[in-house]
């Protein structure tokens, strides 16, 4: 039978490692969302002094902007709700790639076997988007779900 104070010494320690522990990794997790928000908002800055620089704004530009909103978006979605929504990631690698055709169709000004690979990954990522939207609207995440926990 074990002494009733080792008992309460147990309890208090894990009471407070786990204590620590929660503190220790939401200051992380505040300061890693804080640091990439900054850099984000960095890098879009940059990239629009850029363009003033250069007297104006192509096609390609304009969707870096887009693809830095859809960061930021991201980021902001994820510090508020503690969840990472997957669908602005397609969105932004669908962004990507159509500023990616953008420049190859604007460099060799023909069609190519490429321009059929990357419309191809954007119709594959549109599905992926569909497939993502039906499934988190079918089956929500609720409050015993691993996701669903904040």
């Amino acid at each position: 039978m074990k002494p009733k104070w080792t008992v309460t010494l147990n309890r208090n320690l894990h009471e407070f490692a786990d204590g620590a522990g929660t503190l220790l990794v939401d200051a992380f997790h505040y300061l890693a969302l804080f640091a990439i928000g900054g850099t984000i908002v960095w890098s879009a800055v940059a990239a629009f002094l850029n363009m003033t620089v250069k007297g104006l704004a192509s096609i390609e530009d304009i969707l870096l902007l887009f693809i830095y909103l859809e960061l930021g978006a991201m980021v902001g979605i994820y510090f508020k709700t503690n969840h990472m929504p997957v669908r602005f990631l397609i969105y932004v690698a669908m962004t990507a790639l159509t500023r990616l055709l953008i420049g190859d169709v604007q460099a060799h000004h023909m069609p190519q076997l490429n321009l059929l690979y990357g419309t191809g990954a954007i119709l594959i990522l549109a599905l992926a988007t569909l497939v993502v939207r039906y499934g988190s609207n079918r089956f929500p995440s609720g409050p015993g779900d691993e996701a669903g926990r904040k």
